[in-house]
């Protein structure tokens, strides 16, 4: 499995660590994700879709804050993610940021795991 760090960006607020996991990507964002910080998160995911990956492993157990914006932006990549055949995977979402995508219904159209190792797809062997 490659671990190696595919890419980064950071912000004051925001901090997205970008890695390969077999077929997946791993997206990490780190902080608040909002209105300022939106593209931050959007440029990494719309990278790995352009890379080839077409699932995508968003661990957000170190996101503080999404609102409506951040959710877009999620919203968004799952679209072309879906497209190129693959989808959106949410892995460990605290407790405000679930909230979120309960309110809006969101959370019924991605595909949500409590950790990270459930998200990733096992060889099989």
């Amino acid at each position: 499995m490659d671990r190696g760090t595919v890419g980064s960006a950071q912000s004051g607020r925001l901090l997205v660590g970008v890695r390969e996991e077999g077929p997946s990507a791993v997206v990490t964002p780190a902080g608040e994700l909002d209105h300022h910080t939106a593209d931050l998160l959007r440029e990494p995911l719309e990278d790995c879709l352009a890379k080839g990956f077409n699932r995508l492993v968003v661990d957000c157990s170190r996101l503080e804050f999404c609102d409506s914006t951040g959710l877009n932006v999620l919203l968004g990549a799952r679209l072309k993610a879906e497209a190129a055949g693959g989808g959106v995977h949410l892995v460990a979402m605290q407790p405000v940021v679930a909230r979120v995508f309960e309110i809006t219904g969101a959370e019924a159209v991605f595909t949500l795991h409590d950790t990270l190792e459930a998200a990733l797809p096992h060889p099989s062997g």
